[in-house]
Parts: structure tokens; C-alpha cells; sequence
């Protein structure tokens, strides 16, 4: 069975795309900071007759991080699909928002560490087994601010449009090699309780382009506008 392994797994995106993969046969490793909140996912996946286990990190603690990637790959055999999305529900240290006249390095560092610093060690831990194997999809996740930014979200569109600039380099780095890297930027409020006037859009809307990345390789980037 191929292996789906979700950085940032939650009741929402995360448990959509495991669904949208492990309905088309995949196993599922998800992988976030608290492991009672896991445990709750796999175990609605295992009565959906979907496989999932549960490997806590924080993408803070890149250590953290590459010890429950190679757990997941030592559970399940390997990982041919790693998706990256973390996002912080609830409060993360270190973690606040600037206006883009307000960024200082120092609440735009904390930024970087969380977006890209921990897409970069995620990469590098699935990156070698991918190269021997000739396969394999790395799909990263941010706002629609990493295209467009909003000035009220100045810090954190700046990490998220560092990860961009990174994931469609890797792509073009990866053409013809049989791996693939891509990123997705979701434009849209995801749920319920957005601002008024503002897309919104179910997970359940937004998780089969996921599955559409993994099927066509060719593509760089999808942007979600609803």
C-alpha cells in the first residue's frame, strides 16, 4: 500500500485529504503536536476502513519532526506522499501576526522557523528514499497571502511566500526524475465563521485538488479561489 504522510494533521484539511487518499488506497501517517488529537483522527479513519497511525511532532523541533517521518516510514514501509500543512488553531509560542509595516525580524523569524524551515526538514527526511526509488509527491500547503499577501498579515505571507518561491524551485529542480513537488495556495476561508463577503470553501471542496496534484505531475502550483 502506498503511504500518505500529512504534516499538520486536523479535523479539518488534514482529515479531508486523508480521506480523499485513503479512499484511493493509501495508508495514512499524521503527524502533529498533540497525540489525544491523533489518536481521535485515526481512529475515525479506521472506521471509515481507512489505515492512519499517529507520529507526534511539533515542526518547531525539526528533530522532533525527521524522528516521526522516519517512524512513519518504518511503520508502513516507506512514504510516497508527503503533504505539508501546519497550521496554527490553537496558540503556537512565538507565533504572532504584523502588519507589513510592523514585520521586525524578530516576529518574522518565528514565521520562517514554522513555514519554511519545517518544510525544508520534512523535505530532506522523505527527499533520499524518494531519489532511490525514482517516485515520489511532496505537496505543500499555505494561504492565498503567499500569491497576493494582505498588509495586515505581513510576517506570515513573507514566510509563506519563502516557502512558495522554494517548493516551485524544487519542482523545477525534481522535472524528470520522477519526483514531484508542489504548492497549493488555498484563497479562501476554510469553514465556517469567516469575514463577511470573504470565499469560503468545505475541506471537503478543497482536498480532491490534492489527490488532482499527485495524478499530474506537470503542475508547479494550484491556487484555490473557491
Amino acid at each position: 500500500m502506498p503511504t500518505l504522510a500529512i504534516v499538520g494533521a486536523g479535523p479539518g484539511m488534514g482529515l479531508a485529504i486523508a480521506r480523499t487518499f485513503g479512499s484511493c488506497g493509501f495508508d495514512i501517517a499524521l503527524i502533529a503536536r498533540t497525540k489525544d488529537k491523533l489518536q481521535t483522527l485515526v481512529d475515525q479513519l479506521g472506521q471509515e476502513g481507512i489505515t492512519a497511525a499517529a507520529f507526534p511532532a511539533d515542526v518547531m523541533d525539526r528533530a522532533s519532526l525527521t524522528d516521526a517521518l522516519d517512524a512513519a516510514k518504518a511503520h508502513f514501509g516507506g512514504i510516497d506522499v508527503l503533504e505539508y500543512s501546519p497550521a496554527p488553531h490553537s496558540p503556537v509560542p512565538g507565533l504572532t501576526m504584523a502588519a507589513a509595516s510592523e514585520v521586525t525580524v524578530d516576529n518574522l523569524r518565528p514565521q520562517i522557523e514554522y513555514t519554511l524551515y519545517g518544510a525544508v526538514a520534512a523535505a530532506q527526511a522523505v527527499l533520499p528514499a524518494m531519489r532511490e526509488a525514482g517516485a515520489g509527491t511532496l505537496l505543500f500547503t499555505t494561504g492565498g497571502g503567499s500569491v497576493s499577501p494582505v498588509p495586515a498579515l505581513g510576517n506570515v505571507n513573507a514566510a509563506a511566500a519563502a516557502l512558495r518561491n522554494w517548493v516551485i524551485n524544487l519542482h523545477n529542480e525534481l522535472a524528470g526524475t520522477g519526483l514531484h513537488a508542489a504548492h497549493v495556495a488555498i484563497n479562501v476561508w476554510i469553514g465556517d465563521g469567516g469575514p463577511a463577503g470573504f470565499p469560503t470553501a468545505t475541506p471537503e471542496q478543497i482536498a480532491p485538488l490534492y489527490w488532482d496534484l499527485y495524478e499530474h505531475s506537470h503542475r508547479s502550483e494550484v491556487v484555490f479561489s473557491g
